[in-house]
């Protein structure tokens, strides 16, 4: 009897508890919580596979505790790119990996299959660590190569992808150095003037201190403006992943805020033509924000003699669609791809005369993405700027506007 319980399956809980308890010293040292996964899957497969394995299949004393077919199994659909290395050669590689590195990696030293330099110096040491790898795949790609050693011949090597996260953190540096610019730049126009009204306001005639006064006000409004917008695309940018649920009747919707945007001296130049009927699904303030944008920087970069078209109506394949069309001196097409970044301007010095923050179609933007919608830009030099923007229709009773 005692040779045929020796002779059957081992039982893994004692080997599955060891590896549980080696993974979290691993994570409270600081090793990447993913890695420490990819190393106990394989490790508790092991155990299980070798734990169920028929006697004749089992191991043999010098032999691995899991084939390569196996191991190559349990990380092969992994989204992760994950590698094998026996003895610094590389013996499995999932999809993943294969994907970045190519298929013939299999059987090549680790050192060769990666070529760079931060990862041939960690790759040499027969230690576990981390290096970060750029332009594994595309030239502005950044990587981070986790190797783990299981026993003193095999190896697991993980990559994480993180030029996403370099590319958030680049975008936010250069944002809230943009910020900073254009905050700055009212600021010490404020300073100026109240500085000289103060150090010599008994010198000076009641025409230039008006004339400075009208300046100081004029520079405080374009603070609170960008202010304002900046805290608006802030509220965009953290509801843009959320739909909203309200149906909307934007006919009306549109024609109050376009004359809302124009205002008494420039509502002469507006020409509204809206479908009524027409319902969406949507955030009415963001909507309304959204036309009075458009119809703004339409009236200010048009020509002032020049009528401003605004149309609401309903396109072939059932979506709302707000053409906003102006007859001013057109966009050059290599500004076309940019007019949506933020603080992105054609013409800067003409923007700040006008009272533009830079802002207005990013928050466009942000607001056409959180109603799945589609943004689209035309321009002729000379003969004006067409900005469309299709919304999917919606059907249903329109709640009750505020």
């Amino acid at each position: 009897m005692a040779h045929a319980m020796s002779s059957g399956p081992a039982h893994p809980v004692s080997g599955i508890l060891i590896a549980i308890v080696a993974s979290l010293a691993l994570v409270v040292v600081g090793v990447d919580i993913a890695l420490v996964a990819g190393v106990l899957i394989i490790w508790v497969g092991s155990l299980y596979l070798v734990s169920t394995r028929p006697p004749d299949l089992a191991p043999k004393p010098n032999g691995q505790a899991i084939s390569r077919e196996n191991m190559g199994a349990l990380i092969e659909h992994s989204a992760t790119p994950l590698l094998v290395a026996e003895s610094g050669k590389v013996v499995i590689a999932n999809r993943a990996a294969q994907r970045i590195l190519g298929k013939h990696i299999i059987g090549q030293d680790t050192r060769m299959a990666f070529r760079q330099p931060e990862a041939v110096k960690l790759l040499a040491k027969n230690r576990s660590g981390v290096a970060i790898i750029r332009g594994l795949v595309r030239r502005r790609d950044i990587w981070r190569l986790y190797q783990q050693k299981v026993d003193d011949d095999l190896t697991v090597i993980e990559l994480i992808n993180r030029t996403a996260e370099a590319d958030i953190s680049r975008a936010h540096t250069d944002f809230v150095a943009n910020a900073s610019h254009e905050l700055r730049t009212p600021l010490a126009s404020i300073i100026g003037y109240v500085e000289t009204l103060r150090e010599g306001g008994e010198d000076l005639d009641a025409k230039t201190t008006e004339k400075f006064l009208d300046t100081i006000l004029r520079e405080a409004k374009r603070l609170q403006n960008l202010v304002s917008d900046l805290m608006s695309l802030s509220r965009v940018e953290a509801e843009k992943h959320e739909q909203p649920s309200k149906i909307l009747k934007v006919g009306k919707l549109v024609e109050r805020a376009a004359r809302d945007a124009a205002g008494a001296e420039r509502a002469d130049r507006l020409e509204i033509v809206t479908n009524h009927d027409l319902r969406i699904q949507g955030d009415e303030q963001q909507i309304e924000q959204l036309v009075r944008n458009l119809v703004d920087n339409a009236l200010k970069y048009g020509h002032a003699d020049k009528p401003v078209s605004v149309l609401l109506d309903e396109t072939n394949d059932n979506q709302v669609r707000l053409c906003v069309t102006d007859q001013g001196d057109g966009i050059a097409p290599e500004h076309l791809p940019h007019l949506t970044r933020r603080f992105y301007r054609t013409d800067p010095g003409r923007s700040r005369a006008s009272g533009g923050t830079g802002l207005g179609l990013a928050i466009v933007k942000h607001i056409v993405e959180r109603h799945r919608g589609r943004l689209d830009i035309q321009s002729k030099l000379g003969e004006g700027t067409t900005i469309s923007i299709r919304i999917p229709k919606a059907d249903g009773e329109p709640q009750k506007m505020s």
